[in-house]
């Protein structure tokens, strides 16, 4: 199955610790990967998951022990929790540190995160609006110029970035329906979304009218290795039911308990529409599949569960080979 699709890893922050992030990076950029994305959560979904450090900090660990793979937030929330003049900071110190190497991912954001600080979660078109003037901020805020900002949403006085790198991190957009997605193409360098939909590529399109600017379009599948199909289903489902509850739970409710509470209700057999589960790449590559039939350029994986370094082997004998994907050799750098 060669393609032209870079092929990518998902850092899951809800079920690792920093250092094994930051070791799970390392082992994504060995075995091929393209590039990777890393959640970017103050709660997990579930208890169980049980992890969710502050993604700035292990970014900066990925920077200094990788060479090649590009990394990316999937995704901030610019809503409430952080300011967008502090996350302009940050996402230019990480660009400077992965220079070329770095997309600044974000999203309208979940209950689940953003209510932390005691703010009243706003709807969906109150979030999108927010998202809007956060990025305009944000690309101001890059020009390294001294920003006054008094906006419906944000205020800023007298802000002035000092590091700001030489090459500026696209920004990618996160989008579930074709409104958002074409939001994402008119003020984003890309789009982002779990759903391998036309329907979104096109609204992204739309979005995007007769822009020339290189775009991406990122779709994440969620698999399962396992020795057995069985413990795969068994895993997946302690891990990550959260996969099958429908609707806009995910953004609504405010706890991993409220999640807990729904997943009780969910099925192995459930699971396994939602997650490739087992050892056989032609049950991966046919989660895969309809992103590209979709017209997505970049498609990444996020293997669920404890046993990422199984998948990783799984990965560089198995199937990144039957997608087409040839390992970069690692750059020698100084000692």
């Amino acid at each position: 199955m060669a393609t032209d699709i870079r092929f990518g890893y998902a850092l899951s922050s809800e079920e690792h610790r920093p250092a094994a992030l930051i070791a799970n990076a390392r082992r994504a950029e060995e075995v091929g990967f393209d590039f990777a994305m890393i959640s970017d959560h103050f709660h997990p979904w579930t208890d169980r998951q049980g992890e969710s450090p502050f993604v700035w900090s292990v970014l900066g660990g990925i920077a200094a022990s990788t060479e090649r793979i590009t990394v990316g937030t999937g995704v901030t929330a610019l809503s409430v929790r952080i300011h967008p003049a502090i996350l302009a900071q940050a996402a230019a110190t990480v660009a400077d540190m992965l220079p070329g190497r770095f997309w600044f991912g974000v999203g309208t954001g979940e209950n689940l995160n953003e209510h932390v600080l005691g703010d009243a979660w706003p709807e969906h078109a109150r979030r999108a609006a927010m998202m809007e003037e956060a990025i305009e901020l944000i690309r101001r805020l890059w020009t390294g110029k001294l920003i006054d900002h008094h906006g419906a949403a944000y205020d800023v006085s007298r802000a002035r970035i000092y590091t700001v790198p030489k090459e500026l991190p696209p920004i990618l957009i996160a989008a579930s329906g074709p409104e958002t997605a074409e939001l994402a193409g008119r003020i984003g360098e890309g789009l982002i979304t779990t759903a391998p939909e036309k329907e979104l590529l096109d609204a992204f399109a739309k979005g995007r009218g007769r822009k020339r600017a290189a775009s991406r379009k990122l779709g994440q599948a969620t698999v399962c290795w396992a020795k057995d199909e069985k413990s795969a289903r068994k895993t997946a489902l302690e891990w990550w039911p959260t996969s099958a509850i429908p609707g806009d739970n995910s953004t609504e409710l405010p706890l991993p308990s409220s999640f807990e509470s729904l997943a009780d209700l969910v099925t192995e057999d459930q699971i396994a529409e939602h997650i490739a589960c087992g050892p056989d790449p032609e049950v991966h590559l046919a989660k895969i599949q309809p992103f590209i039939d979709a017209g997505f350029d970049h498609v990444y994986l996020h293997q669920v569960g404890p046993d990422q370094e199984g998948f990783f082997r799984f990965a560089e004998r198995e199937l990144l080979p039957r997608l087409g994907v040839r390992k970069s050799p690692r750059r020698r750098t100084a000692a």
